[in-house]
């Protein structure tokens, strides 16, 4: 017989194909922004831990970048290979679907987590948008036939519907275990990184289908001063026309991401933000391991 007033704590993958809602998802569990969201496809390019500690259990949540099929390039290897990576070190799986839709990629996905040996969830999010919720039934049958093992639970990662749910059958899975971080630790990620993180975020939100898969954020300098915190950041793209697009007119577009990615950095950071962004070109970046690696995308 278990102990209810035992501390429990413990990895919870969130996986999914692209752009589902799992740092949307993430944010709301955390009743802060701390993953960076945008509408296209493959806007989370690292694992990032969301530590949430209530009462007597601390969940460690892993936002994953999305598992895709086509991974041409180095950069897209490296996040599913992060992704796949993730799986085998947790003790709950959270796969994150979209409504009514099933893909290819959402098959390869289940694939992948349908033979672990720790419990999974299949969370079905986005349940607010359906015109007709009498359509979801069916869909969760064939789902639940799918998937016998999985429990299944319909969310909406965005207005936080029944995530209430989802957060105690993520605790009640939880092994018994002292708590990894201090009670109010949020991540384990550094602040320049997550500066570099919300830059990103306001260029791919920003600009067009292409150009911000091309892109990567670098921290220059993150510096402390009385009351204001300065931090310069360097936009890295490939092709000299991406620079010229990221600056915009006359540098409106710059002007706008700069303003907009000071005022998330100022929430997150509790500071007054003095922002320095510049554009250069680095070709090839994207498919070069060693770039990669000097950019931080690597394993620890």
């Amino acid at each position: 017989m278990t102990d209810a007033t035992a501390p429990r704590c413990g990895h919870i993958a969130i996986v999914g194909r692209p752009n589902v809602g799992k740092s949307t998802l993430l944010n709301h569990i955390l009743g802060q922004k701390l993953a960076i969201t945008s509408r296209k496809p493959q806007t989370t390019r690292h694992t990032l831990l969301g530590i949430k500690t209530e009462g007597n259990v601390q969940a460690i949540y892993v936002d994953t970048p999305g598992l895709h099929k086509d991974a041409e390039k180095a950069l897209n290897r490296f996040m599913n290979k992060s992704a796949a990576q993730t799986l085998r070190e947790v003790d709950v799986v959270l796969f994150v679907v979209d409504r009514m839709r099933w893909t290819e990629e959402d098959e390869m996905v289940w694939n992948k987590v349908r033979h672990l040996e720790c419990p999974v969830l299949m969370v079905v999010n986005k349940v607010d948008r359906l015109e007709d919720k009498k359509d979801l039934l069916p869909h969760l049958e064939w789902l639940a036939g799918q998937m016998p093992n999985a429990e299944i639970v319909p969310i909406s990662a965005l207005n936080g519907g029944n995530i209430d749910t989802l957060e105690r059958l993520v605790g009640e899975r939880l092994p018994e275990s002292e708590h990894f971080y201090p009670d109010d630790q949020l991540t384990d990620r550094s602040s320049r990184f997550l500066a570099a993180e919300l830059v990103r975020e306001k260029v791919m939100r920003q600009l067009g289908a292409e150009v911000p898969y091309q892109v990567a954020v670098e921290i220059e300098q993150f510096r402390q001063e009385g009351k204001i915190l300065h931090i310069h950041a360097l936009i890295l793209v490939e092709r000299e026309g991406q620079k010229k697009i990221i600056i915009g007119d006359g540098g409106a577009r710059m002007k706008k991401i700069g303003q907009e990615a000071r005022l998330d950095m100022q929430k997150l950071f509790g500071s007054k933000i003095m922002l320095n962004l510049w554009v250069k070109v680095k070709r090839g970046w994207s498919d070069d391991e060693r770039a990669l690696n000097s950019l931080g995308y690597r394993f620890d």
